[in-house]
Formats: structure tokens, sequence, C-alpha cells
């Protein structure tokens, strides 16, 4: 095998996410060359705005598929969360799907253990619409702040008093070894915060390359790549973006079933929610899709 390059961004995370992969294709293969290579992307780039106001699909995507597309690196490694639903088949390819970590949304507070424990008035930082969204409609009263910033400067940000909350993926801290750096981290449940698409689950990312696809594809989850595909072209068919007020989880039951459940922030501002449990799961996630259109 000759020498791999995975182009990656420069975050903790990410360089964390992308020497994860590089350990697990180094047991597929111990001889391999493996290399990172660190991109700035656009959404590193611009931090003193929302990351919806920002605009354009795969804010975290762009710079690191360039590398692939003039041949500097052969993978990239994503979170799946933040890598569009629609990208260039005809140049790339979504070789695998990791088995997903934990896909709950995690609430951190020097001050308060859970979302019940917050009062009126508490200043609670995210840059995600879909979770404040979802904190509106748990409690009207809670003042919503902007969040930015790599992980790091998040917690920063919250023992310096800025907030009395943050919020942030359970997946992530737990990566980074994160989830005792404050008082409280207390991860919410589903049935309140519904997580992003794909949350918790990598992307791995190919050229074309056939034999960078056949040793890559050995690191897919069968299971993760069902459930998070659902979640995608739940997302697609309605076309939404990553940053959109949108929350969706498919999770497989015990009796070998799917159940899926979603909520959408419509123009009005009315918010939906639905759940669904199916048997097929080929295009179930366009079909949940259809239940939240006009």
């Amino acid at each position: 095998m000759k020498k791999i390059v995975i182009a990656t961004r420069g975050s903790k995370l990410a360089l964390w996410q992308s020497e994860h992969i590089k350990s697990e294709l180094l047991k597929i293969d111990p001889s391999l060359d493996i290399h990172l290579k660190i991109v700035v992307t656009k959404g590193d780039k611009i931090l003193d705005k929302p990351l919806a106001n920002i605009g354009g699909k795969g804010l975290f995507i762009k710079e690191v598929e360039d590398e692939l597309l003039n041949g500097n690196a052969q993978i990239a490694v994503h979170s799946l969360k933040d890598f569009a639903v629609e990208f260039d088949e005809e140049h790339f390819s979504l070789t695998a799907i990791t088995k997903r970590e934990d896909v709950r949304d995690t609430l951190l507070s020097e001050k308060y253990e859970t979302l019940a424990d917050l009062p009126d008035g508490t200043v609670i930082g995210t840059s995600s619409i879909r979770r404040a969204m979802q904190l509106k409609a748990f409690n009207p009263n809670l003042v919503i702040k902007d969040l930015r910033g790599n992980v790091d400067t998040r917690i920063r940000k919250l023992k310096e008093g800025q907030y009395d909350a943050i919020i942030l993926a359970k997946a992530g801290l737990k990566r980074l070894g994160l989830l005792n750096s404050v008082k409280y981290a207390t991860a919410i449940d589903t049935d309140i915060m519904i997580p992003a698409m794909a949350q918790g689950a990598l992307g791995i990312e190919t050229n074309k390359d056939p034999e960078i696809i056949e040793l890559v594809s050995k690191l897919d989850d069968k299971k993760t790549r069902i459930c998070t595909t659902i979640e995608r072209e739940f997302v697609r068919e309605l076309n939404l973006g990553c940053h959109a007020p949108v929350g969706i989880k498919a999770k497989f039951q015990e009796d070998g079933s799917i159940k899926v459940k979603a909520i959408l922030e419509k123009a009005n501002g009315e918010l939906v929610r639905k759940e669904i449990v199916s048997d097929e799961f080929d295009g179930l996630g366009v079909r949940f899709a259809q239940e939240f259109k006009d």
C-alpha cells in the first residue's frame, strides 16, 4: 500500500477522530504509512457569527475535500453530523461510517445538574438552533446565548461565568476525556432533546481509489450506516442543511425493527414532533419526511 494522507481539521476533536481512524487502519495493516494533514476550513475561520448565519453547506468540509480532489490526501474523517447530505459522489465516496458513540446532548454547568434545575433567566450557551428550539420548548424563560469556538474554548467560557450552562454533544466530550471537566455533565434524554442527524458517528470520506476504498470499507458499521442513512435521507428529503432546526434519531429496537423520532421547527415557529417504527429500512427516512410536509 502506498503512503496514505488523512486530511483533517486542526481542532482537538478533529485530530482525535483522525488519529483514531489512523490507529484502526493500522490494526488492519500495521505496514501502512499514514500521515495527517491539517486543513483550516471556513467554519474554523469565522468565529464571530452563529453557524446558521454563515450560510452554505459543509462549513467544515469543503477545504478538506479540496485536499482529496487535488491528490494531497486520500482520506478525510468527519463528524458525520457536519457532513452535507448531498456531496460530490462523482469524485468522493462515503466509504465507512463507524460504530456510533452515545448520541445524546449533554448539559454542562458549574451550578446546575439537570435541565429541570435551571431557573428562569438562566443563560445557556449553544451554537445550535436545533438545541435552542428544544430548550425553548422545555422552558421558554431560558436565555439562549450563542456559543462558538472549539470544545476547550466553550468550556473555558462556561468556567469564566459567561454562561450558567452550555450544551455539547456527549460523544465529543467522551472522546476528549472532558466529561469530568466541570462539576456537572449530565446527558439529556432524547425524549427531551432529539440529537442532530448522525450525531455520535464518524464518516470516512475517500477518493475513488479502489485500493483505498477496499481498505477503509472494513471500518464500516452496518447498523450505524442503516440508522444514519435514514436520518440523512430525512434531512435531504426536506431540503434541510446540517445546521437546520431539526433533530432526528433512528435506533434499532430489540425486535430488529427501527424506531425513528424527529422534531422540526416550521417557518411559522410551530414545532412538529413525530415518531415511526418500521421493519422496512430502505427509504424509511424519505417516507418519514413525507409526514412533516404540509
